[in-house]
């Protein structure tokens, strides 16, 4: 074995897979020193990290492009094994999907570290850790509990799973008191909790039993030591640590608690947990399958106290500490007098938790790795494994080239009100103001980003509250319909918007309801949803209830019980169905005489209904008439949507220019559609042909995809391209990508990996 590369995060990054992937290169290097061991680390922001010369790539963890490069990297270097490291917060992708593009790519062996099993998983993270597993030879875990869930809920072989601890550091069994006097404890008694902070560790009911520890011993010092943990540090700031420090100060007990605001280096980590006389891990809930945090205290030989999480069950039995219930400030508190009243209980437990422990020092770790790397190596060689038929059904959808999702122009278009409607060239234009129907676009995209695309939920909960607040302050609570238009000025131009305008709010708002995880945002859409869907029971618009219609199953996804939304939605779709069923012929399959602006919504909202109120009718309906806008927008193998000087009247000459991104998007995302209820792959070919429409394959051969701005110009004309980017041309072009990353997104995490006949060597 002449290469290892290890796929996880790694130090300086701040979280414990970081510290893990770290300790664990570092100890396979010096066990195997004439072999080259070395990372690929995942990055949550553009920047990365600045990291030591054993990390070789780099992923940014939601560009699924990248993890086809990485895998063709690994290839190309002919690396002997891969142990991936898995958390699913860590990749990109629903339930962290994106993973397995590089899994599935790659000619060698793969052994995977769980970090977390789950009991309950949802249907994605089920799909995701069987998919793991016909991906990896072998699958290690931390806990004989995880070897239970993985064949009991996953059904995976016992033979495929190997026990390895987490890995600790070789310390030596000290007295607490040898490092008490660098910390400035000395003659005290130490109570320490460690790690990244966060409102799920409980550490509220440690400082609610001190009170009465420290009645009983007035000595005790409780050290808090860890940083914030940085995602709940960006979500919600430092909410958790002041609430602990104010509890502090209520129950008045400054002077026996201490808050040690970092992320402390191994070094340090080591010393202070020498200093311990008692160390508690105080979880709130059970699903903890494994903690470095417990395991690094018993290697050090610490009393501990936890509550009976999964991994502290398993890892304190047999005398090795002392568990108490959840959320039990007495029991706490009884514990740790007990435990200070009782040197021979406590060092007992010290020695039998230290002794437990000796086999997961990372030099043991590291040879139990490297001897479950050589049989899965020797295994591959023996029997080669088939290719993966899954991977080849992945390449025939993912294979375009995605460009990346940038949102520079969609800044550059927002200011403190809203986003703005047009711009001049790229600079914005703030003589047309704004209006209801960019903003609800707005919202569509940084919900659906900050979904199924990124991880920096503080940027996107901002711009989503921004859109949000406009809509609240669009909707005319005297009427319940939306207002449209906004000067720059802040007045409402009309007490009435259109209908159609309307239904674009709603279809926002209701993508915003499927897609937002901030409480308060999803909240306010929910209640500004419930309130305007009333009025397009009576809509007459087709679009209008097109665009309603989406948003509606958008909102169903969340709701699904919402019986009144039911109802509309069964008004609303027979509406659409019924002017389709007498107006449309062989000939014109459409429900009015003209065709004009977003046409491919209306098949796209029949798709949707047909789908889901079980009316192959509806269904059929909206792939005729949408295979029927293909045909006639399509002319040597390229995208022509009907222009807007003149649109298309039945019998009549079809307007050529000016062509406009929105009939490129609406296309896109209907047919994407149609692929989802056919899963015809001719439905995607024809949705890259219209994403490509925007990148140059169009009657003039130019593109309308902005790369440096990130924009979208605003349409072609008979004499070249409006070079303005306005709101409503940039947002289609975001929403195009989107709906195509997430179907690349989606269609990995849905294919369920079988064997194929194509055998690979490693």
């Amino acid at each position: 074995m002449n290469s290892i590369a290890v796929i996880g995060n790694y130090l300086p990054r701040q979280c414990g897979i970081a510290t893990f992937t770290t300790d664990l290169v570092e100890a396979l290097s010096a066990e195997k020193p004439d072999s080259k061991c070395w990372a690929i680390v995942m990055n949550d922001r553009p920047e990365g990290y600045s990291y030591p010369e054993k990390v070789r790539f780099e992923i940014d963890q939601n560009k699924l492009n990248d993890y086809k490069v990485a895998s063709e990297f690994l290839n190309v270097n002919q690396i002997d094994i891969v142990n991936v490291q898995h958390e699913y917060g860590i990749f990109g992708g629903p339930a962290g999907s994106h993973l397995l593009k590089l899994l599935g790519n790659l000619r060698m062996p793969v052994v995977t570290t769980l970090h977390t099993v789950l009991k309950d998983p949802a249907p994605e993270y089920r799909e995701v850790m069987q998919n793991l597993s016909e991906l990896s030879e072998k699958l290690i875990v931390m806990s004989h509990k995880a070897s239970d869930f993985l064949k009991d809920i996953y059904g995976i072989p016992e033979k495929k799973i190997s026990l390895i601890h987490h890995g600790i550091p070789d310390m030596p069994f000290i007295d607490p008191n040898f490092y008490k006097d660098k910390f400035d404890v000395e003659g005290k008694k130490v109570i320490l909790t460690f790690g990244l902070l966060s409102a799920n560790k409980g550490i509220e009911y440690v400082l609610k039993a001190l009170p009465s520890v420290i009645e009983k011993h007035p000595d005790v010092i409780y050290i808090i030591l860890g940083a914030t943990h940085p995602n709940i540090l960006k979500a919600r700031g430092e909410e958790y640590r002041i609430s602990l420090q104010q509890l502090v100060r209520k129950l008045n007990i400054e002077d026996n608690v201490i808050f040690k605001n970092r992320f402390v280096e191994l070094e340090e980590l080591c010393e202070h947990l020498g200093t311990a006389d008692i160390y508690i891990t105080p979880y709130l809930e059970e699903a903890q399958i494994t903690s470095g945090t417990l395991i690094y205290a018993m290697g050090t030989g610490k009393a501990i106290i936890s509550t009976p999480y999964w991994y502290a069950s398993e890892m304190l039995d047999k005398n090795r500490g002392v568990i108490v219930p959840f959320k039990d400030a007495d029991a706490i508190a009884k514990q740790i007098i007990y435990l200070l009243d009782n040197d021979l209980k406590r060092n007992t437990i010290r020695k039998n938790a230290y002794t437990f422990c000796r086999k997961a020092i990372w030099k043991e770790v590291a040879q139990r790795y490297l001897e479950v790397f050589s049989e899965v190596q020797l295994q591959r060689f023996q029997t080669p494994r088939p290719r993966h038929s899954y991977i080849e059904n992945i390449k025939s959808i993912t294979n375009f080239e995605l460009p990346e999702m940038k949102l520079d122009h969609l800044k550059t278009l927002t200011d403190d009100t809203g986003i703005l409607q047009h711009a001049t060239y790229t600079i914005p234009d703030r003589f047309h103001g704004y209006c209801t129907d960019d903003n609800a676009r707005a919202l569509m995209v940084v919900a659906i980003a900050r979904k199924y695309l990124f991880t920096d939920s503080s940027y996107f909960d901002s711009l989503s509250g921004l859109y949000l607040s406009f809509l609240q302050y669009a909707f005319n609570n005297e009427n319940n319909r939306f207002r449209n238009f906004m000067s720059y000025s802040r007045e409402w131009t009309e007490e009435v918007g259109s209908e159609d305008a309307h239904g674009r709010a709603l279809w926002g708002l209701g993508k915003a309801v499927s897609s937002l995880d901030n409480p308060g945002q999803m909240a306010m859409s929910t209640t500004l949803f419930d309130k305007a869907v009333k009025a397009v029971e009576h809509f007459k618009s087709p679009r209008a209830i097109a665009f309603t219609i989406v948003g509606i199953h958008a909102y169903l996804q969340k709701f699904s019980g919402d019986s009144e939304v039911r109802r509309i939605r069964e008004i609303i779709s027979n509406r659409l169905f019924d002017q389709f069923k007498s107006y449309a012929t062989e000939k014109w399959q459409w429900l009015e005489s003209s065709l004009s602006y977003a046409n491919a919504k209306l098949p796209h909202a029949l798709l949707l209904s047909g789908q889901w109120m079980q009316r192959n009718d509806m269904t059929d309906m909206g792939l005729k008439s949408l295979e029927w806008l293909l045909s006639i927008q399509t002319e040597k193998d390229h995208f022509v949507p009907i222009g807007n000087a003149g649109w298309y009247k039945k019998g009549g000459t079809k307007a050529r220019f000016d062509q406009q991104p929105i009939e490129a998007n609406a296309m896109i995302e209907a047919c994407v559609e149609a692929f989802n209820i056919t899963r015809d792959k001719m439905w995607i070919d024809n949705a890259v042909m219209c994403f490509n429409w925007f990148l140059g394959l169009n009657d003039l051969n130019m593109p309308l995809y902005d790369p440096k701005t990130g924009g979208c110009r605003d349409g072609l004309m008979a004499d070249g391209i409006n070079q303005n980017e306005g709101a409503e041309s940039s947002l289609a072009w975001l929403l195009s990508l989107m709906t195509l990353h997430k179907l690349y997104a989606d269609e990995i995490l849905k294919h369920s990996p079988s064997p194929s006949v194509e055998t690979i060597k490693s």
